[in-house]
């Protein structure tokens, strides 16, 4: 098919506005315009990156794409309605393009896409929007966050920043008319994990606007800003957290405090909510991208908790332990030994070993990232809710290095012994490494450098973790059961999720059963339990990845033998950003394929 004059470029150019992107869609949903496959599909490539970019300004702002910092995402029903119906559109203009027509290279990206789209509109029939409001998530968190990664150099960047302080307000409003609603529809989390919630919208408001997180970029502003600018800005900054900010908070606080947890539901399996069966199966099939359904999962959990055990009861055995299991994690949960007085000693622990990883990773690596990181602690108004650690992705756009942060929050719940695990996931070769190539690849659409299978990013993480062995780490056995005790943790989710979505596990069972089989701290396994509650299905990807590469390594390696590379197995594990599994193990096989000899 001959392509449109002028190119398609210019099906695809300078919108702006959500009617000028329904126009350019149905542009490229007609099959009257005359545009040759690939230049049709790479026009629906670059239109859908960049309306989402639009949509959803701030994840424009955590990649680095350019001209969406002073907006948030409109939470109105409209806007809602509006994605969910474009996600319909992109579909149909996908069906326009022969996939016979593409090169191998523009199949990939159109199956991936495709694959984006179709779970995009099978989770766009569960109400998820009015689950606006977690422990983990929400304005009560979200706006500190992105006004620190937001680009704050120039008078343009902070005036960027004024704009979304006077946009909080909006923000909040949206947020409680959405809430409004799942009481209305009784979709809410679980009440019991609200808990902390209305504190962490009050921790926003504080008297002292300069004691706010929200106005901690403020407080930076460059030398090389004038002086008279420097004090416009923070003055301007002040009267927005006086007049919007602070107010939008307290009003989400007395809303939580005073209507929406009182009125939460006790309940706490996902499929308790309406239509909650069917809900929780397509979180396990988006989260996991395989067809595994809950009960499969849950043997799977059971399995691997006894295989983890086991390796576990023996090193107990190495150290001379004479107790039981139950005596030795309590003895790995108290003894003052594995635990830091001070949080700057837990951060400069962190920092070591992350610093002792980096030279190793040349060993199993062909291709490292350019794109450095750094290790922070936790912020203190999110730190009591907030997982041991976590990573947040760098953007090589806007300068920004990838961050580890570390909880440095009751540092009775942080001990020594799984420091090194966590670092190897969250770290290097764990997240940082992984994310940051993606963001690197060249010539690829915006979607695969920035996209995120959880299956793949988290299943890679967690299999990094094992590489320790191989890059000189876990030297000391309660380490080496501290990488036992962190697969443990994973297995258990397998567990433990679909018990509380799909088997009627109470939260307490819950706990009990994560505690008798972990060596994880107590106040770690409430915060985990609580998290799977809220977020069903996602902490099922962590382990099923991780198998499958792990099962992908094995196999490959035997059909090889002498012919398999490690360094080439990896780079080619991680050449083509984050994939669903079926894509990963058809990908590798045809890799292994051509490393054969011919006939």
């Amino acid at each position: 098919m001959a392509a449109m004059g002028g190119g398609a470029g210019d099906v695809a150019a300078g919108e702006s506005s959500p009617g000028e992107f329904a126009r350019a869609w149905a542009r490229l949903g007609s099959r009257s315009e005359p545009i040759e496959s690939a230049a049709r599909l790479a026009a629906i490539l670059d239109l859908a990156w960049r309306e989402a970019m639009f949509e959803n300004p701030e994840a424009a702002t955590v990649v680095g794409h350019p001209g969406q910092n002073s907006r948030w995402t409109d939470l109105s029903p409209g806007a809602i309605d509006r994605r969910r119906t474009r996600l319909r559109e992109v579909r149909a203009a996908l069906a326009i393009v022969d996939r016979s027509d593409l090169h191998p290279a523009d199949r990939l990206n159109y199956d991936l896409m495709l694959h984006e789209v179709e779970d995009g509109i099978e989770g766009g029939s569960f109400p998820q929007e009015l689950l606006a409001v977690t422990q983990l998530g929400g304005p009560q968190q979200q706006v500190a966050q992105i006004l620190a990664l937001a680009p704050a150099a120039t008078i343009a960047d902070y005036d960027d920043l004024l704009a979304r302080l006077r946009g909080v307000g909006r923000v909040i409003d949206q947020t409680i008319a959405l809430l409004e609603r799942g009481l209305e529809r009784g979709v809410t989390p679980p009440r019991v994990t609200l808990r902390d919630v209305p504190a962490q919208a009050l921790h926003q408001a504080v008297e002292d606007a300069w004691k706010s997180p929200v106005l901690v970029p403020f407080t930076r502003i460059p030398a090389a800003v004038s002086g008279p600018e420097k004090e416009r800005l923070r003055a301007e900054a002040a009267r927005a957290y006086r007049d919007n900010v602070a107010p939008a908070f307290r009003r989400l606080h007395d809303f939580l405090a005073g209507t929406y947890v009182p009125k939460s539901r006790e309940t706490i399996a996902c499929k308790a909510l309406p239509d909650g069966e069917a809900w929780y199966a397509w979180q396990v099939r988006h989260h996991t991208t395989t067809a595994l359904d809950p009960k499969t999962i849950h043997d799977l959990g059971l399995a691997e908790v006894r295989r983890l055990r086991a390796a576990m009861e023996g090193i107990i055995r190495e150290v001379g332990f004479k107790g039981s299991f139950a005596e030795f994690v309590d003895h790995l949960r108290t003894d003052p030994r594995f635990f830091f007085g001070e949080p700057d000693a837990l951060v400069k622990e962190y920092r070591d070993i992350v610093k002792r990883a980096d030279p190793e990773l040349v060993r199993l690596f062909g291709r490292l990232p350019r794109l450095p990181y750094g290790v922070v602690p936790v912020p203190d108004y999110a730190a009591p809710s907030q997982t041991t650690a976590y990573y947040e992705p760098g953007s090589p756009e806007a300068g920004r290095p990838g961050y580890y942060f570390v909880n440095t929050w009751n540092l009775a719940a942080r001990p020594k012994w799984e420091m090194e695990a966590l670092s190897l996931h969250e770290a290097v070769p764990g997240h940082h490494l992984q994310i940051a190539l993606a963001q690197e690849m060249e010539g690829l659409p915006e979607f695969r450098r920035h996209g995120g299978t959880t299956a793949f990013v988290e299943g890679w993480a967690l299999y990094a973790e094992s590489l320790g062995y191989e890059m000189g780490m876990y030297r000391d056995p309660y380490s080496r059961f501290g990488q036992l005790t962190y697969e443990m943790w994973r297995a258990i989710r397998l567990v433990v999720d679909t018990g509380i979505h799909a088997l009627g596990w109470s939260r307490a069972e819950a706990i009990d059963y994560f505690r008798a089989n972990s060596a994880k701290t107590e106040h770690d396994i409430v915060v985990e339990v609580d998290r799977y509650i809220v977020n069903p299905g996602q902490a099922l990807a962590y382990k099923i990845g991780e198998l499958r590469i792990r099962e992908l390594r094995t196999a490959l390696s035997a059909a090889l033998g002498p012919r398999f590379d490690l360094r080439a197995f990896h780079d080619a594990l991680l050449e083509n950003g984050a994939l669903p599994l079926a894509v990963l193990d058809e990908r590798m096989r045809l890799w292994a394929a051509a490393r054969r000899p011919a006939p």
